[in-house]
């Protein structure tokens, strides 16, 4: 019955992800510092009861603007987990904690750094 590779964890983070996604799409969450988030990844521990959600928004913003995104989420998490339950048909929704995923900007800072580099060697 289970997918073979997949831990039960995984599975569960991807539904998350992609439901949380599509409640923040269509506007479901009232925040407006909530608008225009995108989830890029979920990590799920492996009992459930926990899952890190990584948020960017498509615009580049600054430091105090991730801050607002990530706490107006963490003000939304009551009614996220209660939508998430009847999505999901879980017996219990993992606790949600909300992060800023800044691999992006992180990979962006390497890169401007490379670039640097060979510009100075030619």
């Amino acid at each position: 019955m289970s997918q073979k590779g997949f831990r039960r964890a995984d599975r569960v983070a991807e539904r998350i992800r992609s439901e949380l996604m599509d409640l923040l799409l269509r506007g479901s969450v009232r925040e407006p510092a909530a608008k225009d988030v995108v989830v890029s990844a979920v990590r799920v521990t492996d009992d459930l009861s926990i899952a890190r959600v990584y948020v960017r928004v498509l615009e580049e913003i600054g430091a105090d603007r991730q801050e607002s995104v990530v706490e107006a989420l963490r003000r939304a998490t009551g009614f996220l987990r209660r939508e998430l339950g009847h999505r999901l048909q879980l017996r219990h929704v993992p606790a949600l904690e909300f992060f800023w995923d800044d691999v992006v900007d992180s990979a962006l800072r390497i890169e401007s750094i490379l670039d640097e580099i060979s510009e100075e060697s030619k």
